[in-house]
């Protein structure tokens, strides 16, 4: 009896693991329109989950969508609190979405981000000033590491 007790518990404890939290989704890239963008990488596309309600060693995570525009937070990474989850890419519009994620639970996130009109994307070549380097005045947009 003893020995059934002790695998159930290992066998909890193992779920509580395995259920820890994360924010995973999908990222659609689409034209001026909103028709849908055949054929596009999505490995461009950049995944910022800021914790809001956390320290600032636990406040930010960033990862890069696959090929198809999946992403996943990896295990571990992402603790319970309210997070801004951002989606960027050169050339489109970047959209934010407000989350709670609870202590095991999982949120699923779809973005559709919208492409930039060529006459109306910024240019950096030839910025004059800081603020005219500024791609989202008012939004954080942090970069994944470079490896």
């Amino acid at each position: 009896m003893r020995n059934i007790k002790f695998i159930l518990l290992l066998a909890f404890s193992a779920s509580l693991v395995a259920c820890s939290p994360r924010i995973y989704g999908r990222v659609g890239l689409f034209d001026p329109s909103m028709a849908p963008l055949k054929g596009e990488n999505n490995e461009d596309t950049v995944i910022n989950m800021i914790n809001t309600t956390a320290g600032l060693d636990k406040a930010s995570y960033s990862i890069n969508a696959d090929k198809s525009g999946n992403f996943e937070s990896a295990k571990k990474a992402i603790t319970r609190g309210t997070y801004k989850v951002e989606a960027h890419r050169i050339g489109f519009e970047t959209e934010t979405k407000t989350v709670e994620v609870g202590r095991f639970s999982s949120v699923d996130i779809e973005f559709k981000l919208k492409k930039i009109p060529e006459g109306k994307r910024k240019s950096l070549e030839n910025a004059r000033s800081d603020e005219d380097k500024i791609i989202n005045p008012g939004e954080v947009n942090i970069q994944p590491p470079s490896l």
